[in-house]
């Protein structure tokens, strides 16, 4: 591979605390990111905003709202987690779908590719920039508008299960599994618009659980623990 898009869970961020962050978390992270950056590997990042806001669970504010909460939980951690990847000594830039002043850049394909072309870990944060989309579907798309070569879920879960394993024992975690049948079984990968998105544009994903060891090295290298879903 020679670009992906990361997708890091928000909760994945907050480690044992469930909320905010993790650092020790964040910086073995950005190692790792690191250490695809020295192999001339691009990697863009979107990052999901469930260790600040989960707007969906709430009756009382209009989804509209609570999605622009959700909007702006993204831009948070991805400023966050964009400081500790330059601190471990990577070059970044965030990029949203709407103006936040001098915080990020406007998002187009062309600026994102001159960042890659820099060496550049570009994050893609604020989701669509519409409501009634998750970051799912952004990291779909932005997958699809970089032409990446696949996307790596880092998630709370070591990859995909035939039902939930938190809730049944009895679950069992598949090695691969083509996107068809994820849309069809309606498995929890990804969204249905996220994982249709998917489907018409052959994007590939990789899911893992973050905290094991370099999992996103071994991610890269097909030797992970986890569940690739084929195109």
């Amino acid at each position: 591979m020679k670009r992906v898009l990361l997708k890091l869970s928000g909760e994945a961020l907050a480690g044992d605390k469930k909320t905010g962050f993790d650092e020790p978390t964040v910086m073995k992270v950005a190692e790792q990111v690191r250490t695809l950056t020295e192999r001339q590997i691009q990697v863009g990042i979107v990052i999901g905003g469930g260790n600040f806001w989960r707007g969906r669970t709430s009756e009382t504010i209009d989804r509209t709202r609570a999605d622009q909460i959700g909007m702006l939980a993204t831009v948070m951690n991805c400023i966050y987690v964009s400081e500790i990847f330059r601190h471990a000594g990577m070059m970044t830039q965030i990029l949203t779908p709407f103006a936040c002043g001098s915080m990020t850049k406007l998002f187009s394909k062309d600026r994102a590719n001159k960042y890659f072309a820099h060496n550049m870990v570009v994050f893609f944060a604020g989701g669509t920039g519409h409501p009634y989309f998750s970051t799912d579907t952004a990291t779909v798309l932005r997958a699809v508008e970089i032409e990446a070569d696949g996307i790596l879920l880092a998630k709370a879960v070591d990859g995909v299960y035939d039902k939930d394993p938190k809730a049944y024992a009895d679950a069992k975690r598949y090695d691969a599994i083509s996107i068809e049948e994820v849309i069809a079984k309606k498995l929890s990968v990804v969204d249905m618009t996220a994982s249709i998105l998917c489907m018409e544009n052959r994007m590939p994903m990789y899911v893992f659980a973050l905290n094991e060891e370099n999992s996103i090295i071994k991610a890269i290298s097909g030797q992970f623990h986890g569940t690739e879903v084929t195109v």
